[in-house]
This record gives structure tokens, C-alpha cells and sequence, in this order.
């Protein structure tokens, strides 16, 4: 369980550990604002396409050997990362490096269900609760430590450097400690459905990262469109092979469970504001305020505090209060960003003890939230169909992420970069992250709204 977690918290915290690195990387690499969302999305995107599908290659060839080429892949790719020369190299590396995560992490909640025994299972879940929890917040601590100690002067560059290690001790320990595993019933892999996902999910995310610096151009309405089309084949794609008896990439009848059907749009919503938040703040307190990425992941040092004292928290009340954790941790959360842009639209400019208490707050109902938030709707989820769910629920993770780098992010960089041409950053910076943090609670309101429509007690299983 111990190497299989340090998979799945290299993996996450990949997705926010750059986000401290980004006035480094665009400093030193001289990559745009668009390129900057790509370090961040690409690797999101392809590790969402890929997420299901590593799973069914596990089911195939075993899910520890699936699990060692993921790590594999994930650590060189990460060197390619800490040695590229420019920003389309980075971009691609971190792109396969999506890859490798996709194949690392639907293996953990596999492993995790077939070596737990049922009536310790939930107790190894909630851990696995806190890891997802605490590699979402603290990759702008550690990334802000490793750039502040610009070991051999690699700058930025040692936020990638650091996976090294850490995917070399993953590998051996895997090899040596998990059992290998297979599916009683080898599933065949639904190469249609995964072809028809990526264009889809490529004509969404391309055009709302590019669309705001090429000017809303013709192409990117026609990829909407174009990707809205893809959605609807996919969707009769899988209905078709589940009606000829096929394995789809989706069981369709998931989405037949409201407690699923909302539980994706929740985790979407979730997901969408973590990613594009921290890179606004760390962008406000780097470009907007001059600070170094060190003093950057310190700022939120408190926040990440908090939110681990929460999660821990959280762990141990929700088996008794179940949903209502929940529902307590989505309003404080809403409330969190809301008072961060009434403090900063009252007058106030844009200071890191501004802030700190603000994002304290945020970080008590993210830590009641975002911990229990896939276990609580996998609990409801008949367990012969748990590990396509899981699947399908980290798949909206990362497409959430990326929706909200795009989303949210243009959001600010659309008002930084307006206000920074007046020659005032930290005014332009505290505008901007006040405009982000109203876009964040609009997010949190919907996600508070969901939590509250989930239903109250899992579901009877049959049998």
C-alpha cells in the first residue's frame, strides 16, 4: 500500500507542483501565457484520456507490470521536463509524462481491492483520501522549497529533477512488494471509444487555452462545435458496444445512478478551481508582487496546514456524519473564495497577510470536501462496477483541472495582463486574483449545490 500511495501522491501533486514554477518557466524559457496553460493542461489532458484506458491494459498484462511502465515512464519523462530547452519540448514531455500517471494511478484502487481484506478496506481508502487530499495542496509548498534551494542551480528545473528518486524507489519497492494481478475475465480494449474521447476532449480544451491570444478566432467556435459532435458519438459509441455485449470504455448504465451522474459533474466542478487557483495565486504573488517561488509556497504554507488538520479530521467523522461533512466543507469553501474578493474589491491592496487568512478558510472546507469527496460517491456504486467508476471519477479530475486552467485561468490572465500595462502589478495582480476568486465561488456555489443533491445513504446493495 505504501509503494502504491507514493505512486498516486507523485502523480497528483505533478499536477500542482508546476503551478509555483510558471514565472520561472516563462522567465527562462520565454513561454507565453497560452504555453504556460499547456505546461499545465497538457499533462492533465493526457493523463485524463488515458486514465480508463490504463486501466483496461492492466486488466490485460497485469496490473503491477502496468504499474512499473507507468512509474517508468513517468520518471523519464521527467527528466525530458528538467532538460528541456524550450517551451513546445517541455509541453511535449509533460504530455507523456500524462501518460505515465494515467497508467500508475487506476491501478492503486485495484490493488487496493484485491490486497485489503472488506472490513479494513475503508480505513485504507480514507488514507488514500488524505494522499489525494495533501498532494493537491502541498505542491506549491514543496515546489516554492525546491526553487528557493536552487540546488546546482537548477532553478525551476528541480520541481522535475525531484521525480527522479522518488520513481527509481517506486519501481524497485513495486517490483518487489505488489503482487502481480489480472482480471479473472480479460476485458478487450475499446480503442474507438478512446480515439473518439481524445478528439473530443482536443476540441474542447485546444480552443478555450489558445482562443483568448489568437483573438476568438473561426476555428476555435468550429472546434466547440466540432468536439460537442464527439461527445454525442462517444456517447453512441458506448451505447452501441454495451448493447452488443462489449466491454465499453464507459459502462453507459453508470450514468443511469444519480449519485454517479452528479458525483462527476461534482469532482469536475472541484477539480476545476484547485488547479487555477493556485497558479493565479502564485502568479499574483511571483509577477504581481515580485516575490520569490519560496515566498510563494509559503503564503499558502498555513492554508496547507489547515487543510491537512482537516482532512485528517474529516477521516474520522465522516463514517458517522457522512454527507453532511460534505455539505458543511462546500459552503465554507464557497465562503473562503467569496471573502477573498470581498476583501480585496473593498479597497485593501494585495498583500500576503491579506490573504493568508482567507485562504485558511478556504482550506478547512476544502480539507472537509475534497478528502472524502471520491469515496464518499464511490461508496455508492455497486462494488462489481467500482473500478470503472474510480476510473471514471480520477478521468474527471484531471479534465476538470485542465477545464479550469483554461476557464479560470484566461479569466486572469486576461485582467493581470490588462492591468499590468498601466506599469501597476501589484494593483493589476490584486484585481486580477479578486476577478479569479469571484469565478471560484461561482464554481464552489454550483459544487455546494451538488453535494447537497447527492444521496444521503449509500445505496442498498444487492445480495
Amino acid at each position: 500500500m505504501s509503494t502504491v500511495m507514493i505512486g498516486m501522491f507523485m502523480a497528483i501533486m505533478d499536477s500542482f507542483i508546476v503551478v509555483v514554477a510558471g514565472p520561472g518557466i516563462q522567465a527562462d524559457l520565454g513561454a507565453s501565457a497560452s504555453e504556460l496553460q499547456w505546461v499545465l493542461a497538457g499533462y492533465q489532458l493526457s493523463y485524463a484520456v488515458f486514465m480508463i484506458t490504463g486501466g483496461r491494459i492492466a486488466d490485460l498484462y497485469g496490473r503491477r507490470r502496468v504499474f512499473v511502465l507507468g512509474a517508468a515512464v513517468f520518471t523519464l519523462s521527467s527528466i525530458a521536463c528538467a532538460v528541456a530547452a524550450g517551451p513546445a519540448a517541455l509541453i511535449g514531455a509533460r504530455i507523456v509524462q500524462g501518460l505515465g500517471a494515467a497508467l500508475m494511478v487506476p491501478q492503486v484502487y485495484a490493488i487496493v481491492t484485491l490486497t485489503v481484506s472488506p472490513r479494513n478496506r475503508h480505513r485504507v481508502f480514507g488514507v488514500l483520501g488524505v494522499v489525494i487530499g495533501m498532494a493537491t495542496v502541498s505542491g506549491q509548498l514543496v515546489g516554492g522549497l525546491l526553487i528557493g534551494a536552487d540546488l546546482f542551480g537548477s532553478g525551476w528545473r528541480s520541481v522535475f529533477w525531484v521525480n527522479v528518486p522518488i520513481g527509481v524507489i517506486t519501481i524497485l519497492s513495486a517490483l518487489k512488494y505488489v503482487p502481480e494481478s489480472r482480471a479473472q475475465r480479460a476485458r478487450k480494449l475499446d480503442v474507438p471509444g478512446v480515439l473518439v474521447l481524445s478528439a473530443a476532449l482536443l476540441l474542447l480544451i485546444c480552443p478555450l487555452i489558445q482562443g483568448r491570444d489568437a483573438g476568438w478566432p473561426w476555428w476555435t467556435w468550429a472546434c466547440f462545435a466540432g468536439g460537442a459532435a464527439a461527445f454525442a458519438l462517444f456517447a453512441a459509441l458506448e451505447r452501441g458496444v454495451d448493447r452488443r455485449g462489449g466491454e465499453p470504455l464507459i459502462e453507459p448504465s453508470l450514468f443511469s445512478q444519480r449519485s454517479f451522474s452528479l458525483g462527476v459533474v461534482l469532482v469536475l466542478a472541484v477539480y476545476a478551481l484547485l488547479t487555477s487557483y493556485y497558479l493565479s495565486l502564485s502568479v499574483s504573488m511571483q509577477d504581481g508582487l515580485g516575490m520569490s517561488a519560496l515566498g510563494s509556497g509559503l503564503v499558502y504554507t498555513p492554508a496547507a496546514v489547515t487543510f491537512f488538520v482537516c482532512s485528517m479530521v474529516a477521516g474520522r467523522i465522516v463514517p458517522k456524519y457522512g454527507r453532511r461533512v460534505l455539505e458543511v466543507g462546500a459552503i465554507v469553501l464557497a465562503a473562503g473564495y467569496l471573502t477573498t474578493a470581498v476583501v480585496l474589491l473593498s479597497g485593501p491592496r494585495l498583500t500576503p497577510l491579506l490573504v493568508i487568512p482567507t485562504l485558511m478558510l478556504q482550506s478547512v472546507g476544502g480539507g472537509l470536501l475534497v478528502t472524502p469527496l471520491l469515496n464518499t460517491v464511490l461508496a455508492r456504486i455497486d462494488p462489481r462496477a467500482a473500478g470503472m467508476a474510480s476510473g471514471s471519477l480520477s478521468t474527471a479530475q484531471q479534465v476538470g483541472g485542465a477545464l479550469g486552467v483554461a476557464v479560470v485561468g484566461a479569466v486572469f490572465f486576461h485582467s493581470f495582463h490588462t492591468g499590468a500595462a498601466t506599469g501597476d502589478e501589484v494593483g493589476a495582480a490584486g484585481h486580477a486574483f479578486a476577478l479569479t476568486s469571484l469565478a471560484a465561488f461561482a464554481i464552489a456555489a454550483l459544487a455546494a449545490l451538488l453535494v447537497f443533491l447527492l444521496p444521503k445513504e449509500p445505496a442498498t446493495k444487492a445480495g
